[in-house]
C-alpha cells in the first residue's frame, strides 16, 4: 500500500474479491485532487511509487499515449448527474518509470456532481488488461506485416513509399524504390510445391534485409516481390545497392526441405523524387523497370529513365486505342472478303473474311494495323465479339455461303464469347454448319489441351476448325491429328517463293503430303504466280489464294459471281 500521501478506504469483504480478480478501487475528489485507493492497490500497480499516488496530477504523469485522458473522461464527458452518478469507461497506458514497460490500464468508474452539477467526485474500479490489449496488437501487427516473411505487408510498404514521397519533398532529398521478383518461382512451385517456394520467399526476404542499412525499408510487394525504399539514395548508390542484393540472392545455395535450391532475382528501380511524383507512379514505373530486367536476362538489373520512344509508342497506343473502341460503338469496324479458288478450277471455293476499320468513305485500316495493336492493348475481344456478330449476320442473309472467322490467343478461352457464340447459333439455325473457325499455330502449341477443348465444343456445334499459318511455330501432324483440326492453311512465308526457293518447294511438298495422308484440305496463302499454283496443283493441293486470285475486297464477290455463274463448292472466309 502507498504511503502517507495515499488514501486508502476500509478494508472489506469487496477488498478481498477485489485482490483476487487482480483490481483495485478508488476514489479521487476532484476538488481537492486527492486519490484514495483501495488497500491492494500495492498488488495491482506493483513498482508504482507511492507519491505518484496521492493526486490526480501525480498520477497523470504515468499516463501514457494521453496523460489528460482520465480529467477528459470525466470533466468533458456527457451526461448528468441523477443521484447516482454518470458512467465512464477508458483504457490506458500505465509506466511505473522510464524503463518500466507499459501495462495497460482499463478503469471503469462513475462520477458525482456537486452543487453545481459539475464533477466533484469519482468512485471507479482499476484492472489490469494486458492481454487484451496485446491480442489487439498482435491483430494490429497481422493486419500491417506480411504473415510469411514479417515484413510490411502491401498496403503498410505503400504507406511507407507515400510517406518517403512526402518526406523527400519537404527535406528536398532523394530516395530508391526496388522491386526484386525472384525469377522462376513458379517452376519451383511445381517442382517441389507450395511449402518449398515458401521457404525460398523467407529465405530471400532474410537475404535482403540483412543487406539493408538502417532506415531502409522492406516490404513484400506481391507473391514473388519484395519492394524496398533505400533512403538518402542517389542513382549511383542505387546501382551499387542492386548489385550487392543480387549478390546476395545468387551467390549461396538456398537449403531446404526437399534440397539445395539456386535461385536468381531481377531489380527494377526507380530515383525519386526525380523520375516519380507520386507513390503510384514509383510502383508503375518500377514494375516497367523491372519487366525490362527480366526480358533483356535473368538475374539483371534496369533502373527506369525517360524514354522518348516509350513515351511516344504510349500516346500512340492511347490515340489507338480510343479509335478501336470510337469504331466499335460507331459500328464502323466491318470485313473485307479474300477469294480462295480450287486449285484444279480455278473456280471460288470459299472466301476470307478479313477485319477493316471504316475511317472515311474511301479509307480503311487494315487487319495487320488493328489486329497486333488490339492484342497488345486488351482490346481484342471486343473487336472479336464484333468480326463475330459480322460473320453471323453475313451467314444468316446468305444460306448458300460458308464464312471463317480468325479467333485470337485471348478469345479462345473467353466465356463472354462461348455466351454470344452459342446465343447466335441458337437464333440462326443452320448457321454453325457453314461457320469455319481459324486460329493460328502458335496458339495450337501453347496449350494443346486447352485448344482440344475449344475445338470439341465448336465441332460440337458443327462448325469446322482450321490451323492458319501453319509451319511458323512447331505444331507437328501428331498434334493436328490430336486437336481434330479439319484444314491446315500452309504459311505464305514459304508459299510465295516456292517456284524459286527448293527449301520451301520441299517443305511445302511434305506438308500437303503430309495433310492429305491425315485426311486434312490442305490450303497454300500468298500464291503470287502461275509457276507456284502450277507447282501446288501437281503435289494436289486442295486449295490456293493470294495475289493471283485476287486479293481482299469491301463487295461480296460472291454476289458478282452469282450474276455470271453459280457458285461451285462451299466457301469459307476468315
Amino acid at each position: 500500500m502507498p504511503g502517507a500521501t495515499a488514501g486508502h478506504i476500509e478494508e472489506s469483504s469487496v477488498d478481498t474479491v477485489l485482490a483476487c480478480l487482480g483490481q483495485a478501487a478508488f476514489v479521487w475528489d476532484i476538488a481537492g485532487d486527492a486519490l484514495s485507493w483501495s488497500a491492494n492497490i500495492d498488488a495491482v500497480l506493483a513498482g508504482v511509487p507511492p507519491e505518484a499516488m496521492g493526486s490526480g496530477a501525480e498520477f497523470a504523469k504515468l499516463i501514457e499515449p494521453n496523460p489528460h485522458v482520465r480529467r477528459e473522461a470525466v470533466m468533458n464527458g456527457s451526461g448528468q448527474d441523477a443521484g447516482q452518478g454518470v458512467p465512464y469507461q477508458i483504457e490506458y497506458g500505465l509506466r511505473a518509470r522510464m524503463s518500466a514497460p507499459v501495462v495497460w490500464v482499463e478503469e471503469t468508474g462513475r462520477w458525482f456532481a456537486g452543487a453545481d452539477d459539475r464533477p466533484a467526485h469519482v468512485r471507479g474500479i482499476l484492472r489490469i488488461n494486458n492481454e487484451r490489449h496485446a491480442h489487439e496488437e498482435q491483430l494490429r501487427k497481422l493486419s500491417q506485416h506480411d504473415p510469411l516473411t514479417g515484413g510490411l505487408n502491401r498496403t503498410q510498404l505503400v504507406a511507407a513509399l507515400a510517406e518517403a514521397m512526402e518526406e523527400a519533398a519537404r527535406f528536398r532529398s532523394s530516395f530508391a524504390f526496388m522491386l526484386i521478383g525472384i525469377d522462376h518461382l513458379a517452376r519451383l512451385n511445381e517442382a517441389f510445391g507450395f511449402d518449398v517456394a515458401d521457404e525460398v520467399i523467407c529465405e530471400v526476404s532474410q537475404r535482403i534485409r540483412a543487406r539493408l542499412r538502417g532506415g531502409d525499408v522492406l516490404g513484400r510487394f506481391s507473391g514473388n516481390k519484395f519492394g524496398l525504399i533505400l533512403k538518402n539514395c542517389t542513382a549511383d548508390d542505387m546501382q551499387v545497392a542492386a548489385a550487392r542484393f543480387l549478390a546476395g540472392i545468387r551467390d549461396e545455395i538456398v537449403p531446404t526441405t526437399s534440397g539445395p535450391v539456386s535461385l536468381t532475382a531481377s531489380i527494377g528501380a526507380v530515383n525519386a523524387p526525380r523520375y516519380a511524383r507520386t507513390a503510384e507512379e514509383a510502383m508503375c514505373r518500377t514494375q516497367e523497370a523491372l519487366e525490362t530486367a527480366k526480358a533483356r536476362r535473368r538475374g539483371s538489373f534496369h533502373a527506369w529513365h525517360p524514354n522518348i520512344e516509350r513515351d511516344a509508342q504510349r500516346r500512340a497506343n492511347i490515340r489507338v486505342t480510343d479509335e478501336i473502341v470510337t469504331a466499335l460503338n460507331e459500328q464502323r469496324i466491318v470485313m473485307a472478303f479474300e477469294p480462295v479458288v480450287e486449285t484444279v478450277s480455278r473456280k471460288p471455293a470459299f472466301y476470307e473474311c478479313l477485319v477493316r476499320m471504316q475511317h472515311g468513305e474511301d479509307e480503311f485500316s487494315l487487319a495487320p494495323d488493328i489486329v497486333p495493336v488490339a492484342e497488345r492493348l486488351g482490346l481484342i475481344r471486343l473487336v472479336d465479339h464484333r468480326v463475330l456478330e459480322l460473320v453471323v449476320d453475313e451467314l444468316a442473309r446468305t444460306p448458300d455461303v460458308s464464312l471463317s472467322l480468325n479467333i485470337s490467343p485471348d478469345t479462345t478461352m473467353d466465356p463472354n464469347w462461348w455466351s454470344s457464340i452459342e446465343s447466335l447459333f441458337r437464333t440462326y439455325p443452320g448457321v454453325a454448319e457453314r461457320m469455319i473457325v481459324e486460329i493460328t499455330e502458335t496458339v495450337a502449341i501453347q496449350d494443346i489441351d486447352d485448344v482440344r477443348g475449344f475445338v470439341t465444343r465448336l465441332k460440337d456445334f458443327g462448325s469446322r476448325i482450321a490451323i492458319d499459318d501453319f509451319g511458323a511455330g512447331y505444331t507437328s501432324f501428331r498434334n493436328l491429328r490430336k486437336l481434330g483440326v479439319d484444314i491446315v492453311k500452309i504459311d505464305g512465308a514459304f508459299v510465295q517463293n516456292v517456284a524459286r526457293s527448293m527449301d520451301d518447294r520441299a517443305f511445302v511438298h511434305t506438308m500437303i503430303d503430309l495433310g492429305h495422308r491425315l485426311g486434312l484440305k490442305t490450303v497454300a496463302e500468298w500464291v503470287q504466280d502461275e509457276a507456284a499454283a502450277k507447282l501446288l496443283q501437281d503435289w494436289g493441293c486442295d486449295y490456293i489464294q493470294g495475289r493471283l486470285t485476287g486479293l481482299a475486297s469491301m463487295q461480296r464477290p460472291w454476289e458478282a459471281g452469282a450474276r455470271h455463274s453459280s457458285p461451285s463448292g462451299q466457301m469459307i472466309a476468315r
